[in-house]
């Protein structure tokens, strides 16, 4: 097989693995993503990893956008559309399974075990996320000051995010970040 077949193949098999341990959404299996991606075959520069993964977040539509734009970085149009299917086909597919199986059982102590289970795993697949971001873009002094006080008020306060994400803009826009 040639190189371009070849990617699309490697594209369609690590995101469809990342989809099946997506627990929290595909947000949630990033750093895998970027281990991939960025580190381990080296389809994707860090800075625009970042970049592409911001214009998603920012732009409107779903969430999953950013596996879109990983593909058609690698691959363009057509990987786009194979990483997108692969991402989306086989968790939905795990979804509709579950849900099928546990409607009947959604009281029983095993699942409520389970859901349980989930929470500190999807919590962990988040954090791993926002620290493989932070170090994307946090590369001055001030950066990182700015994401660790963010992620400390968000924490300890009930402040909306988008006041912290605000002060960021300002920031950025004066120059001190």
């Amino acid at each position: 097989m040639e190189g371009a077949a070849m990617m699309l193949i490697e594209l369609a098999w690590r995101f469809a693995l990342a989809s099946m341990m997506a627990f929290g959404g595909a947000t949630a299996v990033l750093p895998e993503m970027h281990r991939f991606l960025v580190e381990e075959h080296h389809w994707i520069a860090e800075p625009t990893f970042a970049a592409l993964f911001a214009i998603s977040q920012a732009s409107p539509g779903p969430n999953v956008l950013f596996v879109a734009l990983f593909g058609w970085q690698v691959a363009g149009i057509a990987g786009a559309v194979v990483s997108t299917i692969a991402m989306c086909g086989p968790s939905s597919l795990i979804a509709i399974g579950f849900e099928h199986y546990t409607g009947a059982h959604r009281d029983a102590r095993w699942m409520i075990v389970f859901r349980r289970a989930l929470a500190p795993v999807t919590i962990g697949l988040l954090t791993a996320t926002g620290v493989i971001l932070a170090q994307a873009v946090d590369h001055s002094v001030t950066t990182i000051a700015l994401t660790l006080a963010t992620v400390f008020v968000g924490l300890r306060t009930q402040w909306n995010p988008l006041w912290l994400i605000g002060a960021g803009a300002v920031l950025g826009v004066l120059g001190f970040a």
